[in-house]
């Protein structure tokens, strides 16, 4: 259509013109693809050249990724990208070539960066979209998860890219874009985290089992980080320095059986992330982070860092708040923001004990005969029977024992063939492969890692074919640099978190299997070698630069960018993209050695302890819950003295992390009873896991179970598979196997 922008056109034009774009993919010369696959990226982006502001590039980046997936595009880009990867000629080229740049991968930059902006865009749900949309967004879903790319899941494609990148056969992909759309890719099809929390709710109903004792997203999202109270000492030392300050009563915690703190108030100005536009919550830090750094480096892990309750200040009480209507009062929850849980070996144990104490002997897993024990032994039983929390995990492992006890009475397992399910079958065979690659990568993004002649390169698709030559040049490559690998740390962290939780929900044994390879591979240490950073300094980096982003650069005139515009930086005082990484991390630690005793014994040989103090600098809620979660686990095994010169934070794993009634964790009076088996604990594991993955998935089992026929004619009568010239030379076969052979008949008489 002559004279005329795409936004005039109507859909009949715009659909034909996507024709003519779909049949020029199908040409020989390289370079006119090249082109056509840049029209339809310009198409995904919005148009940007006929918009005029943000909000028409967003609108018609919508409109017109639904219109092309809707004709047939992304299969399209698929077979493209297919060919892209099979392609030995540019592979061989890379991997001759002494430096990888941008050039090696445009055609793979332009065809990830066109189905990454349809899944995502698709992926996301708005409330003035078409009705008709979302069929299309679940049409696409079903399309990723299941036959995409040769009957298998599109994220195995992806998985495939990652592993052929990092065995050096294919230098020149384009990682970063990779790993974006494969952790995209998993976050459409397999869902997100509040699907994931539905599903669980569901998954609960079927199995009859009590529902979940409060929404753990809910939760998360209202607390704050918050610092205990100040103790008598601190106070002193504050009023010696001339600070104004009133007395107040310091209370005394009790971690056993105090559930309550007294009523006073102080207030207490708390530095968090979620009032961060008060004022700069990290500038009174700075001063204290070399000298604590040194001290934590002199005492080990006894040392104690006072990050919890550093920017305490005292203030005089406020004068009384205008007395409100009853109806108008607000209501704050109170009391501790999780319910208590037990588990029923906790149970077990318990009577086990009180019946050898009482009785002298035991009677097993029975947890209903109370006969022959004291009233109060009566009452703990109950209330321990009250707050008994069963998971989907125990009702898994449970009927998986009663499926290899009982293989013939009860017959094959019913498996649902879910998105997931479907993934995990893809990726079983090749699955530590996938690992070891994600950790390789991990590895060469983190901050702490130091550059070596063997490690992966990771910068083949930032760095230009020219190197800078001014200091501006350098500047902005090294903020693309920096911004990068953020970039790979959040996408990897990302999906594998979100593998994690969906395995366990599908299937407890899938969930171990993906976590013993991340334990053998090395995951443990490597997140600690993360964290042993300045982490304040990692999650307030300013590697972006505002006026480069899109849609921005796109649509506005671009200032002139000077060396101090690029040292300014972003006017964020917080990276997001790094505390989101830093928070995965944290949970991903958390899944690997959560009931695992020999994995929490390598957070001790590690000395994790000092390591995740310093990560508590962070005032954010959600970051200090799992970091107090990974102490918590930990605490008994590090000692009574670090226990006594770390009080602060006692206090506030008391006050943040979910309560077990039978947990001494802060104790550690069993420490002696539970030696450090770490071979043995994960040989069980494993064993357990091939018992599994060997009924469950491999069809070709020859066990004593597998019924064999011994009807001649149902033998002779079942249908082979034969070649299709083979009638043409039956008759040779005929004589040459059968007439041709003599028959030693004597032999059907001899028995063994």
């Amino acid at each position: 259509v002559k004279d005329k922008r795409w936004i005039e056109l109507d859909i009949p034009d715009q659909k034909a013109y996507v024709m003519r774009l779909l049949d020029a993919l199908e040409v020989t010369n390289r370079d006119k693809r090249l082109k056509v696959s840049r029209a339809i990226l310009y198409l995904v982006q919005g148009v940007f050249g006929e918009c005029d502001c943000e909000l028409d590039v967003l609108y018609w980046s919508r409109q017109n990724t639904f219109l092309l997936y809707e004709m047939g595009i992304f299969t399209a880009l698929l077979e493209l990208l297919s060919m892209e990867i099979d392609n030995n000629q540019a592979c061989s080229s890379a991997v001759r070539k002494p430096a990888i740049s941008l050039a090696d991968s445009t055609e793979l930059r332009v065809l990830l960066s066109s189905m990454y902006l349809m899944v995502e865009t698709i992926r996301l749900e708005t409330e003035d979209e078409k009705t008709e949309w979302q069929s299309v967004r679940e049409t696409f879903r079903t399309e990723l998860s299941t036959q995409v790319y040769n009957g298998e899941p599109f994220a195995l494609l992806l998985f495939t890219m990652v592993t052929k990148f990092c065995s050096m056969n294919s230098p020149h992909f384009p990682i970063k874009k990779v790993l974006l759309l494969l952790w995209k890719t998993l976050l459409f099809t397999l869902g997100g985290f509040e699907d994931l929390q539905a599903k669980k709710v569901k998954t609960r109903e079927a199995l009859c089992l009590p529902p979940l004792p409060e929404n753990s997203i809910k939760v998360v999202r209202s607390m704050r980080a918050a610092s205990p109270p100040a103790s008598a000492m601190e106070l002193f030392e504050q009023q010696r320095r001339g600070r104004s300050s009133r007395r107040i009563h310091c209370h005394h915690w009790d971690l056993r059986g105090c559930l309550m703190m007294s009523t006073l108030q102080p207030l207490v100005k708390q530095d968090s992330l979620d009032s961060y536009n008060e004022r700069d919550p990290f500038k009174n830090d700075e001063a204290r982070d070399d000298e604590e750094d040194n001290d934590d480096a002199d005492s080990g892990i006894e040392g104690e860092v006072g990050h919890l309750d550093r920017d305490v200040i005292i203030q005089p009480p406020p004068p009384p708040p205008p007395v409100r209507p009853p109806s108008e009062r607000v209501s704050l929850p109170r009391g501790l923001p999780w319910a208590t849980k037990v588990r029923e070996k906790d149970i077990e144990h318990f009577l086990e004990t009180s019946r050898n104490k009482f009785i002298g002997f035991t009677l097993g897993n029975d947890i209903d005969t109370l006969v022959g024990l004291p009233r109060p032994i009566h009452e703990s039983v109950k209330t321990l029977k009250q707050h008994k929390y069963i998971s989907i995990a125990e009702v898994q492992i449970k009927k998986e024992d009663e499926l290899q006890q009982c293989p013939m009475t009860l017959g094959e397992e019913e498996v649902e063939e879910s998105p997931i399910e479907i993934l995990y079958q893809g990726m079983l065979s090749n699955l530590s492969q996938y690992v070891i690659a994600l950790l390789k990568l991990l590895l060469a993004a983190a901050p702490t890692s130091k550059a070596k002649t063997d490690s992966i390169n990771i910068l083949a698709d930032v760095l230009p074919e020219e190197m800078p030559i001014t200091v501006l040049q350098s500047m902005k490559l090294g903020i693309d640099v920096n911004r990068h690998k953020e970039i790979i740390v959040k996408a990897i962290s990302g999906l594998l978190l979100l593998l994690l939780k969906h395995f366990k929900l599908n299937h407890i044994y899938q969930f171990e299997y993906v976590s013993q390879h991340l334990v053998f591979a090395n995951c443990i240490p490597l997140i600690l070698k993360f964290f042993n950073q300045n982490i304040m300094s990692y999650i307030s980096a300013k590697n972006s630069v505002c006026v480069l982003d899109f849609p921005h650069c796109v649509v506005h005139e671009l200032p002139e960018l000077t060396a101090e515009s690029l040292e300014a930086g972003a006017n964020n005082q917080f990276c997001w993209r790094n505390l989101f990484s830093c928070i995965n991390l944290l949970r991903i630690l958390n899944k690997l050695t959560k009931w695992k005793h020999s994995r929490t014994m390598m957070l001790v040989v590690f000395k994790s302890a000092p390591i995740l103090k310093r990560s508590l600098k962070v005032k954010q809620a959600m970051m200090q819950l799992y970091v107090l979660k990974l102490l918590k686990i930990q605490t008994k095994y590090l000692g009574r003295q670090w226990r006594k010169s770390n009080t602060k934070t006692m206090s506030a794993i008391y006050q943040k992390v979910r309560h077990r009634l039978n947990d001494d964790w802060a104790y550690g009076n069993d420490i002696d009873a539970r030696p450090w088996d770490f071979q043995a604990e994960e040989c069980a594991l494993r064993e357990s896991i091939e018992k599994f993955n060997s009924r469950r998935y491999d069809k070709n089992q020859n066990t004593d179970f597998t019924p064999v026929d011994n009807c001649l004619q149902s033998v002779l009568g079942q249908r082979m598979e034969l070649p299709e010239d083979f009638h043409f030379s039956y008759e040779m076969w005929l004589e040459r196997e059968v007439f041709s052979q003599p028959i030693q008949w004597e032999e059907l008489l001899h028995t063994e």
